[in-house]
């Protein structure tokens, strides 16, 4: 093996080794707002009609299927005429029409499926939930990006910013800081059709049914972990209880 063979498996293994550290302390230089995740039916019925009619145009949901949505108090018939633009049956799996390899050359990378995002995106700084929430309401134009739009959480994003008509358009003012980090502040340059506060509220309505579409069985699982906590409590007073009576004659 040469010396120069030798030095490109050294620099390779750096990169592994620090790329993971580099990526976390970029990813801690933007503050996550907190995400109201809800778990009520009208706010996680209302995320999916965002998330059908703005997502799944080119992010797919591939481990979720139509029917699904009943669970969060939609009917078949509720789901087949105002949800069901991709699929010919209920029990349909939620995915999209565009090829990978031609979404690739349009957007410079695939769009990611969305079934898992709120739980992939998960970090010591904050929940996916968070990162979500924070990641659509950051979006500003920039006229040098191929889509027009950038992410101050997300910089240099591929993706464009399709609630634009609801939010506005951003601008951003960027500033740079003595240690060669810059400070980026957005304003409102041209108003949506919703305000901040109802463009917030839907942006939560969206990420709560992304994070229900990642565990639908989450509450269930709170429930049936209560219940059994319950039930491990009651067996630890009988089992203490028949302890001492089995034993008192011998203490």
């Amino acid at each position: 093996m040469t010396m120069r063979v030798i030095n490109l498996i050294k620099r390779a293994a750096a990169v592994l080794l620090f790329a993971p550290a580099v990526a976390m302390a970029a990813a801690a230089s933007v503050q996550l707002d907190k995400a109201p995740v809800s778990t009520d039916p009208a706010a996680l019925q209302h995320g999916a009609k965002l998330f059908v009619n703005y997502c799944l145009n080119c992010h797919s949901a591939s481990f979720t299927r139509y029917n699904q949505l009943q669970n969060i108090g939609l009917s078949e018939q509720s789901i087949r005429d105002n949800l069901m633009f991709t699929g010919e049956r209920v029990g349909d799996l939620m995915k999209i029409a565009m090829r990978p390899a031609e979404s690739k050359i349009w957007f410079g990378k695939a769009p990611p499926d969305l079934t898992l995002v709120a739980r992939a995106r998960s970090s010591g700084d904050g929940s996916g939930a968070d990162w979500l929430y924070t990641y659509m309401r950051q979006f500003y134009r920039d006229t040098e990006r191929p889509s027009g739009w950038n992410n101050v959480v997300f910089a240099n994003v591929g993706m464009p910013h399709v609630f634009w008509e609801l939010q506005g358009e951003q601008v951003a003012n960027i500033t740079e800081n003595a240690d060669g980090t810059s400070k980026v502040e957005l304003s409102l340059a041209k108003p949506g059709k919703l305000s901040v506060e109802e463009y917030d509220k839907a942006v939560a309505d969206l990420v709560s049914f992304l994070v229900w579409m990642g565990e639908p069985v989450a509450e269930k699982r709170k429930t049936i972990g209560t219940i059994v906590l319950i039930f491990l409590a009651g067996m630890f007073v009988l089992t203490y209880a028949l302890k001492k009576n089995y034993w008192k004659d011998i203490h």
